[in-house]
């Protein structure tokens, strides 16, 4: 796993493209603040980039540094989720422009796996995560599922964890709005 994040920092630090395991299904991420990065996402996912794409962090408390404001309802729910739950945040800062949704909001999941953790630790930003999946088939859940046309188009593929066969499931996704009512869009 070492070489894995070593490997997966050095690409990353070059405005490069990974493909790597998450604490839920496996995602295609960059370095959140660099757009060229994130626009070579939505060319790879084949995705209009209208369509905003969350970020994976490794901590709550750096959740701060890239919303405007962050409610205590929003820290509640993480405190109590028992399963990997991304929440969209009004009020997005310090992230590339094409990765903020139109109405200025960001989704944030924090994650709990191992090898993602330390990699974003190290890399001390946020990483974007998507599903490992062309727009519009069905995310692979393992990586003996991800089209090959993602993994040649990627400049790192993680090795840790391909052979994990296990089912992996997408996040639960909590809208808080900026009169912090909460809404459940994915349970």
């Amino acid at each position: 796993m070492h070489n894995d994040i070593k490997k997966a920092l050095e690409v990353l630090k070059s405005g490069g493209i990974i493909l790597y395991p998450t604490d839920t299904i496996w995602g295609i991420g960059c370095d959140a603040t660099n757009a060229e990065a994130v626009k070579r996402v939505y060319e790879i996912k084949q995705r209009e980039d209208s369509k905003s794409m969350l970020v994976l962090m490794e901590n709550p408390n750096r959740i701060s540094s890239y919303v405007d404001d962050v409610p205590e309802i929003a820290l509640d729910l993480l405190e109590v989720t028992n399963k990997p739950t991304t929440i969209i945040y009004s009020g997005a800062k310090n992230l590339a422009n094409n990765l903020i949704n139109s109405d200025g909001s960001i989704g944030i999941r924090i994650t709990d796996e191992n090898f993602t953790q330390q990699l974003i630790q190290r890399f001390r930003k946020p990483i974007v995560s998507t599903s490992a999946n062309i727009s519009g088939d069905a995310p692979a859940q393992n990586f003996m599922e991800i089209n090959q046309d993602i993994i040649d188009a990627v400049d790192y593929v993680v090795e840790y964890r391909q052979d994990d066969i296990t089912k992996a499931q997408a996040s639960s996704i909590i809208k808080i709005g900026s009169d912090w009512g909460v809404q459940i869009i994915r349970e």
